[in-house]
């Protein structure tokens, strides 16, 4: 799937269409966001985050490498790995802990064995002088969501 973002409200409202899409418990669901440095990750990913019901700021994770938000559907962790140089990092970070929560992973690529577990790829990237966005099915579930939404 394939969308031009003309701007940051077309980004924004790219992430509330995903986060409709998909099952109410998003437990255990990983979605990467992909891109070059201003393409619109964090953008996308804040108004996920707020979609799902969190008021307040969302602050960046780059410094912390984490940000959890314990909302009413369940915890979502934020994930920048932008800091990361090597995968083995991951398991320092409690990795394996986050299974029980949504993860949105900006900077995936520094850990190319989450492509294994994941379940949707967001790419932002830009396209003159606005973005264009490609989603990707990594999972099965995944696959059937891109299909939903199409």
């Amino acid at each position: 799937m394939s969308q031009f973002l003309v701007d940051e409200a077309a980004t924004i409202a790219l992430a509330e269409n995903l986060y409709n899409a998909m099952p109410e418990n998003k437990a255990g669901w990983t979605v990467l966001l992909t891109g070059e440095l201003g393409a619109g990750k964090s953008t996308f990913a804040r108004a996920f985050i707020k979609f799902a019901g969190h008021i307040g700021p969302v602050p960046s994770p780059t410094y912390t490498l984490i940000e959890p938000y314990e909302l009413p559907a369940g915890t979502i962790y934020h994930i920048d790995l932008y800091r990361v140089s090597d995968p083995e990092e991951l398991r320092y970070l409690g990795w394996s802990e986050l299974d029980c929560g949504f993860r949105l992973v900006e900077w995936p690529d520094r850990a190319p064995n989450l492509v294994a577990d994941a379940d949707l790829n967001v790419e932002l990237h830009y396209d003159g002088d606005s973005r264009r966005a490609s989603i990707h099915g990594l999972s099965e579930r995944g696959s059937s969501l891109i299909k939903k939404i199409n």
